[in-house]
């Protein structure tokens, strides 16, 4: 503990440095749609550093209808888009509003922290009386929460599409457990756990819905459950596109980031899927310290590649796992993001 802050301490551990020493060529943030992006600017016109530093859109404030805030979160969003949201449709120009922006800021990838994927279609004016509901602080229902975040969801789908950017999804988390710790040290501190309850009935009936409108964007999904690796792997079969691996498994997250975890996850999406379109690992994690795991995943790529060869299972075409692990590791997702970066050669 004493050695590692003493070490933190030196010239060569700054942020802006353990960042180069990891070489790391681009960041993506997870940012609020209010929020203003002034440091990402500030970033963007300092010469001293190269890494790009992107805004990804994390409007799951927008879409709590549920939330006790939910109110007060609406009227800041108003505030900043200049858009007073007195309904869906103007909740809908706003949120259009403050994307475009994200989008002139280099904005290419969204993220949604759901409890599962749901699909719960409802008509406009339902959609609308639950969004007054939440505007003035009254107690919503978990029917009207799954119906408003089902049209909130399919909205954002479908900008998404016009954007080019990528939605990914977090869902099977339930979160805040031991009430008592809740009180003590409030959300987001340790007692989150993995929830089994993620019906891919409806997650395939929400693409579906998209796909009937030919409105999928990119996606990403991510489990908590390792149990849901199968159901995934199955589901994007489905509705893959014009875009190699447009719909894509995300990697094995949280309590699943160790060597059993992504073992399993890559071996499920090779078993289902086509790996070699996947875009790898992401950090995922506030911390500058996290990068480390970019190598831990590598070796456990490269081992399962190994394993694989050694039994017979794969070619021992060094060519071809050359890139196939370049791809995964880092070209794969430089082409499926865009980003503006040159793939390893």
């Amino acid at each position: 503990w004493n050695l590692c802050n003493a070490k933190l301490q030196e010239d060569s551990m700054t942020v802006r440095n353990i960042i180069k020493q990891s070489g790391v060529t681009l960041i993506c943030t997870t940012d609020d749609p209010v929020d203003s992006l002034e440091w990402h600017k500030k970033i963007a016109e300092d010469p001293t550093f190269d890494v790009q530093v992107l805004p990804a859109w994390r409007p799951d404030k927008a879409m709590n209808v549920e939330k006790p805030t939910y109110g007060e979160y609406i009227a800041q969003l108003s505030k900043v888009s200049g858009v007073e949201v007195k309904d869906f449709a103007s909740l809908k120009e706003a949120l259009k509003n403050r994307m475009a922006f994200f989008a002139s800021m280099g904005c290419c990838v969204s993220d949604h922290a759901l409890e599962y994927v749901m699909y719960a279609p409802a008509s406009d004016a339902e959609v609308d009386a639950i969004l007054q509901k939440g505007l003035s602080g009254e107690a919503i229902s978990k029917e009207e929460e799954l119906k408003y975040k089902t049209a909130y969801m399919l909205f954002v789908a479908r900008e998404y599409v016009k954007l080019g950017w990528v939605m990914q999804i977090h869902y099977g988390c339930k979160r805040d457990n031991n009430a008592y710790m809740f009180e003590q040290l409030g959300p987001d501190t340790g007692y989150d756990c993995i929830n089994n309850y993620a019906p891919s009935a409806q997650m395939a009936d929400f693409l579906n819905a998209l796909s009937a409108t030919n409105d999928i964007p990119k996606t990403i999904l991510y489990s908590l459950n390792p149990n849901d690796n199968a159901s995934i792997g199955s589901i994007i079969g489905c509705f893959q596109g014009d875009i190699p691996g447009k719909i894509q498994q995300g990697s094995a997250w949280w309590f699943n980031d160790h060597k059993i975890g992504m073992t399993e996850q890559i071996t499920s999406l090779a078993n289902l899927g086509c790996l070699g379109n996947f875009v790898g690992m992401l950090t995922d994690s506030r911390s500058f310290l996290s990068y480390t795991r970019h190598e831990y995943f590598r070796r456990i790529l490269c081992d399962i590649f190994g394993t694989w060869v050694e039994n017979g299972e794969y070619p021992a075409d060094m060519k071809a796992l050359e890139e196939l692990v370049k791809g995964i590791c880092y070209n794969n997702a430089v082409k499926y993001f865009g980003f503006k970066l040159d793939v390893v050669k």
